[in-house]
């Protein structure tokens, strides 16, 4: 059994540093771009690491070491071992992002950003993008996401989304048509499943922004 981190190590992030707290350590990690964070069990090793290269550790972790990182802190009802997404959009409809993360770890899988459409739609193709990596990486992990609409999207295989084709979404609508396609072109083994916010907290893939 991999040793319990009780400290994290943030090399890039808002504020980088060592914290005692996984709480601490999400707080300046999250939305940030190329972040470069991890756990260890002591507070000598963490201040080495610390003053080290961080590309010496960043991605290196074994399995069993990536998911007690986050695991430390999660309701034993989380299957750590998932994907996790979750969308973001600056006014409803706004400028939309979402992304997909390892739930154990918070490593970021991949992200997109469009600039206008709305949190429904971000959450829809997470979920579809989620699906499609992992048919093309030859994965089968649960997914994770915090919107019922979302998933009933995707059961039904269709965007139900009333934003309007102009202009502006014309590249975003290109995209939920390939998504719509995928649906209905592919099979999946992966459990869709519904985060339980007002239990677990936060999305792991959440952005940070509320």
């Amino acid at each position: 059994m991999a040793k319990k981190n009780k400290y994290y190590v943030v090399w890039n992030g808002d504020s980088p540093g060592i914290y005692t707290s996984w709480d601490e350590c999400q707080v300046n990690i999250k939305g940030v771009s190329n972040v470069r964070y991890k756990g260890f069990p002591t507070l000598s090793e963490a201040e080495y690491a610390f003053n080290d290269d961080p590309e010496k550790y960043w991605g290196k972790k074994s399995k069993s070491e990536s998911v007690s990182f986050l695991a430390d802190s999660f309701n034993d009802d989380i299957i750590a071992n998932s994907i996790s997404v979750d969308a973001a959009c600056s006014g409803n409809p706004g400028v939309m992002e979402y992304q997909g993360v390892y739930t154990a770890s918070g490593t970021q899988i991949f992200i997109k950003k469009f600039p206008l459409g709305t949190n429904n739609i971000g959450e829809f193709l997470a979920i579809v993008h989620g699906l499609a990596y992992q048919k093309q990486q030859k994965m089968n992990l649960p997914i994770y996401t915090d919107s019922k609409i979302a998933m009933g999207w995707v059961k039904a295989k269709k965007c139900r989304s009333k934003l309007p084709l102009d202009a502006k979404t014309k590249d975003l609508f290109e995209v939920i048509k390939r998504a719509e396609e995928w649906l209905k072109k592919n099979t999946y083994k992966q459990d869709i499943l519904k985060w339980d916010t007002k239990n677990w907290g936060e999305i792991p893939a959440d952005f940070g922004r509320k």
